[in-house]
């Protein structure tokens, strides 16, 4: 019994005698984690940020000018129709308009006549805009299937095309989904002193699209079959690596108002000439609001006409201009030592109040 209580106040005592277990969250000490890395901190003086605020101006000034002139070089004609293309009798109502748009019996053809304000190089791009058409919404977006369009034998593979995925008799159509279903298909037909435009539809697409997204071994089944047709059809005997008007209009828009490329008109226009346009108004924007615009625009350096990269730059520009110009009048009027002890708040009032 005492050799018992022997042991346990001996095996007491042990423990008591150990040191402390310490429960620390500490990290393991490294320079990293204490910031004790080798740095660059450059001390701000006033000749260092006129410096900096002056060469930030010298750069982004010219580059702003330099893009809006290339801009402004840009030759652009826009047309919107889909108000002037419907019936002057039918123009009142929604009602009436969506009734002319969805009647298949109906004249849909429509003559616009643009006139070339100034000289237009070729290539001259040929767009359609739509307006208030939310390519981006979740559903619609989501509303097709890749495997499908990049591989034949994926053709019955149809999930995530819900309500496009198959016609009322199970049949899958090719290509499902949302998307696919609504394919813009106004038509535009262009001549120039009663001699025809051509337009090249080749190439208007992404290579890589073509080459990685639509198969060369799928082609369109079932499509545009059911009791409510959502745009245009496709060519069945045509691959989907083919029909670039459908890759086009799949890769889908981010913001509500976009273009799209039509084709390429791939001769000058002359200042003055007057294009015809006879176009098919097939396209329903009227059921949403949604305005169609026609067009046609050449290129510069930079691209298609935007003046918001050069006002962008000019705004920058001449921001830090003013700034390094006012830090210099500062300087120069009232200058200041570096390092002056005196404009410690403590020294500035030593009675700490």
């Amino acid at each position: 019994m005492s050799t018992t209580a022997a042991s346990t106040s001996g095996a007491a005592g042990s423990a008591d005698s150990s040191p402390p277990r310490r429960n620390s969250k500490r990290p393991k000490y490294s320079k990293f984690t204490q910031q004790e890395l080798p740095a660059c901190k450059p001390i701000l003086t006033p000749k260092w940020v006129i410096s900096a605020f002056t060469l930030i101006s010298v750069i982004f000034i010219p580059i702003g000018v330099a893009s809006l002139l290339a801009s402004r070089d840009v030759v652009e004609i826009v047309d919107r129709y889909e108000t002037d293309c419907i019936p002057e009798s039918l123009r009142g109502e929604k009602a009436t308009k969506l009734a002319h748009i969805q009647d298949p019996l109906s004249n849909k053809t429509c003559q616009r006549n643009l006139t070339v304000p100034k000289h237009m190089k070729q290539p001259i791009f040929v767009y359609y805009q739509l307006d208030n058409f939310y390519q981006n919404h979740r559903r619609y977006v989501k509303s097709r299937n890749d495997e499908q369009l990049r591989k034949g034998r994926e053709a019955n593979t149809t999930s995530g095309c819900d309500p496009e995925d198959t016609t009322s008799d199970g049949s899958p159509i090719v290509p499902c989904g949302l998307i696919a279903w609504s394919l813009f298909n106004d038509t535009y037909n262009f001549t120039r002193n009663e001699q025809s435009l051509n337009v090249n539809k080749k190439d208007i697409s992404w290579k890589s699209d073509r080459d990685r997204k639509f198969g060369d071994n799928v082609f369109p089944k079932n499509f545009q079959n059911g009791t409510l047709i959502g745009g245009g059809s496709l060519n069945p005997n045509i691959s989907l690596s083919k029909q670039e008007d459908l890759i086009v209009w799949m890769r889908t828009a981010a913001l509500p108002t976009f273009r799209k490329l039509y084709g390429k008109i791939e001769v000058d226009l002359e200042a003055n000439d007057v294009i015809t346009v006879v176009l098919q108004n097939n396209y329903n924007t009227y059921s949403f609001g949604g305005k169609k615009k026609l067009v046609l625009s050449t290129t510069s350096w930079l691209g298609g006409k935007n003046d918001f990269l050069g006002i962008a730059y000019l705004t920058v520009g001449s921001l830090c201009l003013f700034l390094a110009m006012a830090f210099f009048i500062v300087y120069l009027v009232k200058p200041r030592r570096l390092g002056d002890p005196s404009y410690l708040s403590w020294n500035r009032n030593p009675s700490g109040h």
